[in-house]
């Protein structure tokens, strides 16, 4: 990563509208590091979440828009509950992520691989109204060039019975589109 003038500000309505989308207070931020210390992610990422919020508060959202940090993030909630400014990172992280995809940026590069998988989980979850993991990591790996990957851990998991070979649709699969409904109605901007 290339170092940051303590000087730049770039767009200062940045960190209003992430402190507006997010609800949390990014400003109060005092960099003391307790999130990123706490990261389990944070050998892979290309920034750090303390960084991540610092960009934020100097206006640089290009760079953190674009940074495959924000994709990475697990919302496992340590950095949240490690802060000791009550700052909720992971959502902070959240809405940098709602706020690319609505700029219409791809996640860079692991980012991508979280992004597909999210999108392959959610979209099984949307048609079949809950989730088959052995057709779900088959599609995956299918669509990441990487057939065979985890072949024998699957084979081992189908042999022990973790895994089904088919699955029954619930009942309520109407609802569950209905709740997709309402989500995409939001995220465009429509009644929730």
């Amino acid at each position: 990563m290339k170092a940051i003038r303590l000087n730049q500000w770039e767009d200062r309505n940045f960190i209003e509208l992430v402190t507006r989308e997010s609800g949390q207070a990014v400003e109060n931020c005092y960099q003391c590091g307790k999130c990123t210390a706490g990261c389990p992610i944070a050998f892979a990422c290309d920034l750090m979440p303390n960084q991540v919020i610092r960009m934020v508060q100097m206006g640089l959202k290009e760079e953190v828009l674009h940074c495959q940090s924000i994709w990475l993030c697990a919302s496992c909630v340590t950095c949240t509950v490690r802060c000791p400014r009550n700052i909720d990172v992971a959502r902070v992280m959240d809405t940098l992520r709602i706020m690319a995809r609505h700029q219409g940026i791809s996640p860079p590069g692991k980012g991508r691989y979280v992004a597909l998988f999210n999108e392959n989980f959610l979209g099984y979850i949307q048609k079949n109204g809950r989730l088959f993991e052995l057709a779900t990591m088959a599609i995956f790996n299918l669509k990441t060039g990487q057939p065979f990957r985890e072949a024998s851990t699957g084979l081992a998991m189908l042999k022990r019975g973790k895994l089904k070979l088919t699955v029954t649709k619930p009942r309520g699969l109407d609802e569950i589109n209905r709740i997709f409904e309402k989500v995409r109605q939001a995220e465009k901007g429509g009644k929730k």
